[in-house]
């Protein structure tokens, strides 16, 4: 089925979903004629996709218990995922990928589809198709089974065949099915059974749990077969199948009736999978103990380190486990899992930018560079690409670094820790003694680094360091917060760079799409200003697993400290008008403008500029800021 095929489909039969829908609610006496007609009028004045339901809720015509329940008790001729639109459970695109994923894979359901997609909780499939199909919606868990049923058929023909009886109802057994669509499980269950049932649908994970209950604690030990060898492979494979894919951070999280796997893809969190309840403990207590935890302290939360063998490699992952209501949510980062070095000139940065920032930051004799952004904007990547290009053998390079993500050959690197007493503060003191040329401080953490930083750029030392900031006028307002003197800043501090990563819109399936009025509006720009800015999304493809986005770019903003931002550092100016001074006169790009150029470019999305990049300042024209970005 083609793109132009798919679109047509669901145009078609969202529209006669809400034409269905808005006739039952009338007829049901939910909403009057007028109501109904008043809503379409908004919804035809609303920007953007908005269902009928959503507009008729907003207008406080109806509740979602009310659809819900009018729904259920006049099952329509409704597609799954038009209904899913509507009660606003699925976005129009997102049943466009899974459609083609469907003509890619005929066999497969539609909702089978959007849960390996991710696009959709399992939880709302299973309400939506009690809604569609007509059954009810139950919970095994709730229910006290008998083991009558169990004496006509095995647990494990019920494991098999997806269903389990719950309980006797005027004559007629109660049967939970996964899918009781599936004729040949609903027979073979009236075989078994040898009465009439009543079929219901639920989870398939709440029926094998509840199957589980019933082979009592002796026999589900031996049926589900979670040894000791199993949940060491368990883990094993996660953190392999992570490092495979480029995962960042790996989040293992309790739930009431399960533990939640989600793996931080490029910056993003993406449900991976989901272990049964009895294999939260087993699992938790498998990584403390590869982390050199104590596995039988569940109150506190706790740190610890692992050495990961991964293909012959050492891969240094990082641990936190935080105690919760429902056990202990562990969370591994994944340190050392890169390739190789960036060069400085493949990072991202703008060909202007980075000619200035080559020239005239990281070849100055001295002074102290600071490259800020919040946890996960790619601060390590351009610290490292900075040495990297320092990295001569005329020059001697020192660092301090909490911990070591990358290995360099021809500097001294020193790993933090304070279990051995190798500390911030100890460490910085031995530095300078070591003669060199070039410090880098991993991190700026409080005063005593801050000065320590300083007054090593004041004995004629360059200094490379990370901080936590906004933006980087902001890395200047927060070093004067913590009481360090102006003239000091003014005097060493010779550059800031702040930057973000955005996710890049995937080449295979992006299309431009022109952005609407209320888009360029969020922008900061006036819709006459940006008429005909355009910018790319992606639809979704194999290419990258239907996300839409494959990789991620930077985006960078460049301070460069000359004379009238260090007079305006000395006067105590407020940041807005250090960052206006800075524009006029250092030639500064904000983050948002630099993300625009970038978007405009087809490299990101809008959404991707909403979600992560600060809107601080209205950008300037797009031409202007391809002048001065040298991008073309």
């Amino acid at each position: 089925m083609s793109q132009a095929n798919v679109n047509s489909l669901v145009q078609q039969e969202n529209a006669q979903a809400t034409e269905v829908i808005s006739e039952l609610l009338v007829q049901e006496q939910i909403i009057t004629p007028d109501q109904l007609k008043h809503a379409g009028r908004v919804r035809n004045k609303l920007l953007g996709q908005r269902t009928m339901i959503s507009v008729l809720q907003e207008l406080q015509y109806v509740t979602a218990e009310e659809v819900r329940n009018t729904l259920r008790a006049n099952r329509l001729s409704i597609s799954l995922g038009s209904l899913l639109i509507e009660l606003g459970y699925l976005r129009e695109q997102e049943l466009k990928t899974a459609l083609m994923v469907q003509a890619e894979q005929p066999k497969k359901k539609l909702g089978q589809i959007l849960l390996e997609l991710h696009l959709l909780q399992e939880e709302k499939l299973v309400e939506v198709l009690s809604i569609q199909l007509g059954f009810d919606r139950l919970n095994p868990l709730e229910f006290q089974p008998t083991t009558e049923s169990f004496q006509v058929a095995s647990l494990e023909w019920f494991r098999k065949n997806n269903c389990i009886p719950l309980a006797r109802q005027n004559g007629k057994i109660l049967v939970a099915f996964a899918d009781p669509l599936d004729r040949q499980q609903a027979e073979g269950a009236r075989r078994m059974l040898g009465s009439e049932i009543i079929a219901g649908i639920a989870r398939l994970d709440e029926i094998q749990q509840a199957l589980n209950r019933m082979a009592g604690s002796k026999n589900r030990a031996r049926e589900i077969n979670h040894n000791e060898s199993a949940i060491v492979q368990a883990v094993n494979n996660l953190i392999t199948e992570a490092a495979d894919t480029f995962v960042s951070d790996i989040h293992l999280e309790p739930a009431k009736d399960l533990m939640r796997v989600r793996f931080r893809v490029d910056g993003v969190l993406v449900k991976q999978k989901e272990f049964p309840l009895d294999m939260i403990l087993p699992l938790t207590s498998r990584i403390k103990i590869m982390a050199n935890a104590d596995i039988a302290e569940r109150r506190r939360h706790q740190d610890g380190r692992i050495l990961f063998e991964y293909r012959g490699n050492p891969l240094d992952i990082r641990v936190s486990s935080y105690g919760t209501i429902y056990g202990e949510t562990i969370v591994m980062r994944l340190l050392n899992n890169r390739n190789q070095l960036l060069d400085i000139r493949a990072i991202g940065m703008s060909p202007r930018i980075v000619e200035r920032y080559v020239e005239d930051v990281l070849d100055a004799p001295s002074g102290v560079v600071i490259i800020t952004g919040p946890t996960g904007s790619g601060k390590t990547t351009t610290l490292y690409a900075s040495v990297h290009y320092l990295n001569k053998p005329d020059t001697s390079i020192i660092t301090a670094e909490d911990p070591v993500e990358y290995l360099i050959d021809g500097i001294s690197q020193c790993s933090i820790n304070p279990k051995i007493n190798v500390t911030f503060e100890d460490t910085l003191k031995h530095m300078v003694r070591q003669d060199p040329d070039v410090m880098v401080i991993g991190e700026i953490r409080d005063k005593f680094s801050a000065e320590a930083a300083i007054s090593a750029a004041l004995t004629g030392h360059k200094v490379l360091t990370t901080f936590h900031t906004e933006d980087s006028i902001g890395g200047l307002m927060r070093l004067m917060n913590m009481n360090i003197e102006a003239f000091l800043i003014s005097s060493t501090v010779i550059s800031i760079v702040a930057q973000r990563l955005l996710r890049k819109v995937c080449p295979h399936c992006a299309e431009r799409q022109p952005l609407t009025s209320q888009q360029v509006r969020r922008l900061g720009y006036e819709p006459r200003e940006a008429l005909d800015l355009t910018f790319k999304f992606g639809r979704g493809c194999s290419q990258c697993k239907f996300r839409g986005y494959s990789g991620r770019i930077g985006i960078f903003e460049l301070l460069v400290l000359n004379e009238p931002v260090k007079d305006a550092i000395l006067a105590h100016k407020t940041s807005y008008e250090i960052r206006r001074i800075s524009a006029k006169t250092s030639g500064l790009v904000t983050l948002l403008e630099d993300a625009i150029c970038k978007a405009a470019n087809g490299l990101t999305s809008f959404d991707e500029i909403i979600r992560q990049v600060p809107r601080l300042n209205k950008p300037r024209p797009l031409a202007d800021l391809y002048s001065r970005l040298g991008a073309v």
